[in-house]
């Protein structure tokens, strides 16, 4: 999807198109039916212009000027600061990935203001730390630990010295598949954006390019977030999400996904869901396997649409933009809650914010922003994974089945009572208040009813006014439990799919010698180089890579490893072969009570990894989404389960590593499905 891409509906699609297109800012690529042919996928980003020789020495030069002035700068928490332009202009030199003549300009000015910055810190002095306007800055990832950039505009009105608190709005960009760190720096380093609300700090996250801030754009976003919370002064029950286009998309899956960080919500345009987005927007019509339809359920919208009981949200459409399906189809899910969508439509407007809808907004969400939230005595959850598992003083530890809807209602009744009116598909949680926001009075434990039936608490209400306990669902029912979760059990942070390895620090462990056969060596060597250049092509950053050999006991302790290879090439898979719950021989791949020739058959798969159970092991996968997904962000979701073997005799295309010839995920206790 473009960020000024498909502007109106398919009807008057061919007479007004050229006239649309006028209205946008620059050239753009249409999504359209050439973006449903797999076999002629488009390259994303582009391939860049012809740089210049003079142009490409002259900025060699000044990379390795920027990169003696960085190594002078020792163990400096703001290098990153400074490294994020020597990462754009490297990025985009040695990569062909400069899209215009202009961005040369661009980089060399980057370069110099990243001497200035590394200057000014060999001095001890951080001078754009106390700037106003606009701010571009850096922080280094958990993920990859590569350094990654965003943009802020800091309020005139903001006194470093001082001790107010501003409301700070996220804003997330539309799609740009041209927009790489260069670009993107030097629109921060211009261009304040779509909104600049009074005494507001606009926090504007690169989110690893154009991925509709997902899976690694999703977590840099949060960390991002951090980074602005620990150097400014941010009123944590003022922050706002935002965002238009690829943004609004964005917007809605922060909206859903995590509604009790948020003060209020600001959708424009976009998409909220998978199928009926690609079938309306981009005339295609999907034929899911069922595992496939299951993951729908990570980022498709709809689904969580209850859970904006707990947030504000005020969202817009163009009245002619195809891209007003989002916002409509979010107000049925929400009419399906007893819920009505408050929903601004701009008159007349194709895919861009009327300036009348502009100024109702901004009205709306500034009277949001003086409500007092509060701590809320009500809320309501839905979720289909643990990764989201979260709302307020309620949390989910444990689900009976993953990718089945876990629903949730729960109240505060009086000082001395709660009650949880519903509570499916959940097996275990924790209702916790921290000190000074427990609306219980304290004293002995308070009443906790479930399900119509009072259950026995002994956890008493602290004089902080905080309190905490657990309930677990037993063969006689809910009770309240004081001990740990035994065994290996699906949690927050680890329960699959093979993605969410990458949403946290991974190292990709390269095999020794060993084979099971040519035909998956040669797919094992050709995958791991994929997954490492197109993580740094789509998710802009270099991953860390070890040869099995290598790996240390930190390295088991800190990442998640991704292992190449099998148990014959890779050392390190063959230690934890046999404590793996799919069996992979010499001979054969077992599954359950299904076999495959180990020859002509590779194994993918997520698993807690056997020598650090609190850490993944994923085998021979980066990614799921391939290059055919890259054309549109509704398709960039998981594309496998928690395991799956690969039939080589199919070569890897666009859309998958080769034929799946079985696929499936693991129960709660991480053990094959009858």
């Amino acid at each position: 999807m473009q960020q000024f891409g498909y502007l109106i509906s398919r009807t008057t699609l061919n007479l007004l198109l050229p006239v649309a297109l006028l209205l946008c800012c620059g050239t753009v690529l249409a999504d359209g039916p050439a973006d449903n042919i797999p076999d002629a996928v488009r390259r994303i980003p582009p391939q860049g212009i012809d740089v210049p020789e003079k142009d490409r020495m002259k900025l060699r030069a000044g990379l390795d000027k920027l990169a003696a002035a960085m190594a002078r700068v020792k163990d400096d928490a703001l290098l990153p600061d400074v490294e994020i332009f020597h990462k754009a202009v490297r990025y985009a030199l040695e990569y062909d990935e400069f899209q215009k003549t202009a961005e040369l300009k661009y980089a060399a000015g980057q370069l110099e203001e990243g001497l200035k910055r590394a200057a000014a810190l060999k001095a001890g002095d951080a001078p754009w730390t106390r700037q106003t306007g606009l701010v571009v800055r850096g922080f280094r990832s958990k993920i990859d630990g590569s350094v990654q950039p965003y943009g802020l505009v800091i309020p005139d009105d903001y006194r470093f010295d001082g001790s107010r608190k501003h409301r700070l709005d996220f804003w997330f960009h539309g799609r740009g598949e041209r927009s790489c760190e260069v670009g993107f720096i030097q629109q921060r380093m211009t261009q304040p954006g779509q909104y600049t609300p009074e005494s507001t700090i606009v926090l504007h996250p690169y989110a690893r390019y154009s991925n509709a801030n997902k899976f690694a754009g999703e977590v840099d976003c949060l960390e991002a977030l951090e980074q602005v919370m620990a150097g400014y002064r941010v009123d944590p029950g003022k922050i706002l999400v935002r965002g238009f286009s690829m943004g609004g998309a964005a917007c809605w899956q922060f909206a859903v996904h995590y509604a009790d960080r948020w003060c209020a919500a600001n959708p424009g345009a976009g998409f909220a869901e998978t199928q009926e987005f690609l079938k309306g927007f981009q005339g295609e019509t999907l034929n899911p396997a069922p595992f496939e339809r299951k993951l729908w359920h990570l980022y498709d919208c709809t689904d969580y649409a209850l859970n904006l009981y707990n947030l504000p949200t005020v969202a817009y459409s163009g009245e002619i933009d195809s891209q007003k399906q989002a916002a409509d189809i979010m107000a049925l899910a929400l009419a399906r809650e007893g819920m009505t969508l408050t929903h601004i439509i701009g008159p007349g407007t194709a895919h861009k914010i009327h300036p009348d809808s502009k100024i109702e907004i901004e009205n709306r969400l500034a009277a949001i922003v003086e409500r007092d939230r509060g701590f809320p005595a009500s809320i309501k959850l839905v979720t289909y994974t643990l990764r989201y598992n979260r709302m307020h003083w309620f949390t989910i530890d444990r689900l009976g089945e993953h990718w089945a809807a876990a629903r949730v209602e729960a109240e505060v009744l009086s000082p001395r009572k709660i009650r949880i009116s519903e509570c499916s598909n959940i097996t275990r949680f924790t209702l916790s208040f921290p000190a000074g926001k427990s609306p219980l009075e304290p004293g002995p434990p308070p009443q906790v009813e479930i399900m119509g039936k009072r259950i026995p608490s002994t956890a008493p209400v602290h004089a902080d006014h905080s309190w905490k306990a657990t309930f677990a669902l037993g063969d006689t029912g809910w009770s309240e439990t004081g001990t740990a979760a035994c065994g290996l059990w699906k949690r927050h942070g680890l329960q699959g799919p093979v993605d969410d390895a990458l949403m946290d620090s991974f190292l990709f462990v390269t095999p020794g010698s060993g084979t099971f056969g040519k035909p998956f060596d040669r797919w094992a060597a050709t995958e791991q180089a994929r997954a490492v250049t197109h993580w740094r092509q789509q998710f802009r950053g270099d991953a860390r890579v070890k040869s099995a050999d290598e790996i240390t006991a930190d390295d088991i302790a800190n990442h998640h490893l991704v292992l190449w290879g099998n148990p014959a090439s890779n050392p390190l898979l063959a230690r934890m072969a046999g404590q793996l719950p799919i069996s992979w021989t010499a001979d054969r791949i077992i599954v359950g009570d299904q076999s495959f020739d180990a020859r002509t058959h590779g194994l993918i798969m997520i698993y807690p990894n056997p020598l650090n159970p609190v850490r993944y092991m994923v085998l021979n996968s980066g990614f799921t989404y391939r290059e055919y997904d890259y054309l549109n962000n509704a398709r960039q979701i998981p594309k496998l389960p928690d395991w799956a073997v690969i039939d080589l005799t199919e070569p890897p295309g666009t859309q998958r590593p080769g034929r799946i010839a079985a696929a499936g995920f693991f129960d709660e206790q991480w053990q094959l499905r009858p």
